[in-house]
């Protein structure tokens, strides 16, 4: 008895006509295919949009010797011996090969030996090598919309003989994210269930725990991590737990996450509250005792308590500005009074002459540069008036206006 090859497969298109979605592509893709000469295309998107069925339409159309790899089963000395007499290679997961491999295409797709259709889940401009992108056309894809991901749901469940109504598949289109691919496979699972289970509850309970796609390496990882950081950074706690929510479901590191919160309680909320950064600290270390799945606890605490807290982002743009200083003149040397002198050579250049030791003056402070004397004092701090920092610097604020005051 022969094997049915897997839903994905079987639905798979052959024309751009039965082809669903990418609606946006869909006056390029014509065109591609009434040219008389196919370019060499890179299809970027994430999983299950479509990529490779795309390419091998492009492909297929043309009617010209097509080979289809992947890049992780495809060494060069494989690569010289397959493309022998080929026209038109697809190429899936570019982003697995490495510089010297991506460079071997250079020459043959340059002089149009070879047409070169490949796809990638990741940036290109990160994971393709700068060369080689300069002779692809880059075509951008997007997840499947839910009206989409429905029509391929009633393709499927034509296709394999399920009488699912539509508030179960429009569930199973919901589950899949985007994704094609674990949509026909969802639905795959669900034909190997009794008949009596394929209702809208059973099916509920019966679904594998994690259907929601979150690619860790890919594009989705650093967008929902920036959804997270900038939701905190504008305040809203509801959108900073639902980004949390997605990351930890979908399986991040945990490290991963407290790494960045970590890094937001001193960029974004700073001396506004200088309790928020051991608090992020503390937060990472409570993770790493406990575990998961129970240090989603201390992680939510924190993404709230960054979300509330008042922002000021001044100790950050204060750096930018000196490193910007550092890097335009050069780190000019440090005054004489502040060097210590630790022999009697140095004492004799002036070395610590006419320190003047704080502690033995009112209030801690006295009037004295510590900055080289082309750097003008207060040029890269600039405190915010934010919950705690108001305080903080009120101090330092009079002193250096007594100082400018004296300067005068």
């Amino acid at each position: 008895m022969s094997i049915l090859p897997p839903l994905p497969e079987r639905l798979r298109p052959h024309s751009l006509e039965d082809f669903v979605g990418q609606e946006h592509l869909r006056g390029k893709l014509q065109n591609f295919l009434q040219a008389k000469r196919l370019p060499s295309l890179l299809l970027f998107g994430p999983p299950g949009c479509g990529k490779s069925t795309l390419a091998l339409i492009l492909a297929q159309a043309h009617g010209l010797k097509t080979t289809r790899l992947s890049a992780p089963e495809a060494g060069l000395q494989q690569l010289r011996r397959t493309l022998a007499g080929v026209d038109i290679l697809v190429l899936d997961e570019l982003h697995r090969f490495s510089k010297a491999q991506q460079d071997f295409f250079l020459p043959i797709v340059e002089s149009g030996e070879l047409t070169l259709i490949a796809t990638t889940t990741e940036n290109p401009s990160f994971s393709v090598t700068r060369q080689l992108l300069s002779r692809l056309h880059v075509l951008r894809l997007r997840a499947l919309l839910p009206g989409e991901l429905l029509k391929l749901a009633e393709r499927g469940g034509l296709a394999r003989d399920l009488n699912l109504d539509q508030e179960t598949l429009r569930l199973l289109a919901h589950m899949s994210g985007g994704d094609a691919r674990t949509l026909l496979n969802l639905m795959e699972y669900i034909t190997a269930m009794p008949e009596d289970k394929r209702n809208l509850e059973s099916i509920k309970e019966a679904l594998p725990d994690m259907v929601m796609r979150h690619d860790k390496t890919g594009d989705s990882h650093y967008e929902i991590i920036s959804a997270l950081i900038k939701s905190i950074r504008g305040s809203d706690p509801d959108a900073a737990l639902y980004y949390l929510a997605s990351l930890l479901e979908g399986g991040e590191d945990p490290r991963f996450i407290c790494r960045r919160l970590i890094l937001s309680a001193a960029e974004d909320v700073g001396l506004a509250d200088p309790h928020a950064l051991p608090l992020a600290v503390s937060c990472q270390q409570a993770v790493e005792f406990v575990g998961m799945p129970e240090g989603f606890l201390p992680l939510a605490e924190t993404c709230v308590y960054l979300a509330l807290a008042r922002k000021s982002n001044s100790a950050y743009a204060a750096y930018t500005l000196a490193a910007k200083e550092i890097k335009a003149n050069g780190s000019r040397p440090v005054p004489l009074h502040l060097r210590n002198a630790t022999t009697k050579l140095q004492k004799e250049w002036g070395y610590g002459r006419d320190y003047l030791y704080p502690h033995n003056y009112p209030e801690s402070w006295v009037d004295q540069d510590y900055l080289p004397p082309d750097v003008t004092p207060g040029s890269f701090y600039a405190p915010k008036n934010q919950g705690e920092e108001a305080r903080l610097s009120g101090w330092w604020k009079k002193n250096l206006q007594n100082r400018s005051g004296k300067k005068r």
